[in-house]
C-alpha cells in the first residue's frame, strides 16, 4: 500500500512540475502531458480502492463459508424427462401449415 501511495505522490509531483513548465514556456503539449500524468495517478488510486474492496469482500465470503454451521447439502440434478413434466409430453406436435 505504501508503495502505491508513494508512486501516486511522485506522479502528482511530476504532473505539477510539467504543468509549471508548461506555463513558463507557454506550451500546450506539456500541459497535456501533466494532465495525463495526473489522470494516471487518479486512475491508479481508483483501481487500488476497487480492488481492495473486492478482496475484502471475497475474504469475508470465504470466512462465512467456513464458519457456516449448516451441513453440506448435495445438489440434486433433474433429468431431462423429469424436467418436462407429465402433461408436456402428451401434446401433439405443432404444425407449420398456413
Amino acid at each position: 500500500m505504501l508503495i502505491i501511495i508513494f508512486l501516486v505522490i511522485g506522479l502528482i509531483a511530476w504532473a505539477l512540475h510539467l504543468m509549471q513548465e508548461a506555463i513558463q514556456r507557454r506550451e500546450f503539449s506539456l500541459m497535456l502531458a501533466g494532465f495525463l500524468v495526473s489522470s494516471t495517478a487518479a486512475a491508479m488510486m481508483a483501481v487500488y480502492f476497487l480492488v481492495s474492496h473486492y478482496v475484502g469482500y471475497m475474504s469475508e465470503m470465504t470466512e462465512r463459508a467456513y464458519i457456516s454451521s449448516q451441513p453440506y447439502e448435495p445438489i440434486e440434478w433433474a433429468t431431462f424427462s423429469e424436467s418436462l413434466g407429465k402433461g408436456a409430453t402428451d401434446m401433439p406436435p405443432a404444425s407449420f401449415e398456413r
